[in-house]
């Protein structure tokens, strides 16, 4: 009885300890703190099964603006920062929230508003000249009003031109709170101007009647950089798997997956990665 029930004993441990593996597998995964821009482009819709295809780690995203990104792997929620506000990014790491900085890739912001361009700023290509006179013309202006790389860039390019926007919020300016493809609804809906990503510009189907207006100039350059949690202040980190995530993205391979991503066709994102931090 026993030599004839051995076999079966030994396919029900095989079986069972194939389910633990299948289910230790599963459970592989990391988490990154990164911004909606990334995700609203689907970028990472494109690059995580690569990612994941390559080393058998899931990447699992929670996509914020920066400032919350940030917060959130301050907190030890993320084992992985990527986002594109480089100063904000440069204290992290100062503060030893996170390990090293890296840059990845970027693009570009554009400024957006209705092809009628009330502003009259179709053709300038000074970014803070335009907003200057927007203000002037008090055309509505819709800002993301968060804590977002986006917002930061906007509220440094405001400075420039010396506009209160304290005063001017609740008027021609307007605040949604909202991530920037929510944002680009309202944008769209009120015919207004608003800044945004190109990535999520390129896939954003609503445009109604925006177009872009101004692009091109230097200050709207759009880095992002990715860093990983330092585990020396939250124990639970998964080091060796984020860094298998930025080492993937920093290599030959991940760098040509970023490169090869399009959005109908255009090019959204480029490479720049500089393996040595920055």
């Amino acid at each position: 009885m026993r030599r004839r029930n051995l076999p079966i004993l030994v396919v029900a441990a095989v079986c069972i300890m194939g389910s633990t593996l299948s289910t230790l597998a599963a459970d592989r995964f990391i988490t990154v703190a990164s911004t909606t821009s990334t995700e609203n482009s689907g970028l990472f819709q494109y690059l995580l099964p690569l990612f994941r295809h390559d080393t058998g780690i899931e990447a699992r995203v929670v996509a914020v603006g920066t400032g919350q990104a940030i917060a959130l792997a301050q907190r030890g929620d993320a084992d992985v920062l990527l986002v594109h506000h480089k100063p904000s990014e440069e204290q992290f790491v100062a503060e030893g929230f996170g390990v090293t900085r890296h840059d990845v890739m970027y693009n570009d912001f554009v400024l957006v508003g209705p092809q009628a361009a009330p502003a009259g700023i179709k053709g300038i290509t000074d970014v803070a000249a335009a907003l200057a006179q927007i203000a002037a013309r008090h055309a509505v202006f819709v800002s993301r009003g968060d804590d977002s790389g986006t917002y930061k860039l906007e509220l440094s390019l405001w400075q420039t031109t010396g506009v209160n926007m304290t005063a001017a919020s609740g008027t021609w300016y307007r605040e949604t709170g909202a991530g920037m493809g929510g944002t680009l609804n309202i944008a769209s809906g009120l015919e207004a101007y608003t800044l945004t990503d190109r990535g999520t510009w390129i896939s954003f189907k609503n445009r109604g009647k925006l177009a872009i207006l101004v692009e091109g100039d230097p200050r709207l350059f759009n880095q992002y950089g990715v860093i990983l949690v330092n585990p020396a202040k939250h124990k639970h980190v998964k080091a060796k798997d984020g860094q298998a995530f930025i080492d993937w993205l920093l290599s030959d391979r991940g760098q040509q997956a970023i490169a090869a991503f399009r959005i109908e066709g255009e090019r959204a994102f480029f490479p720049n990665a500089r393996k040595s931090g920055s």
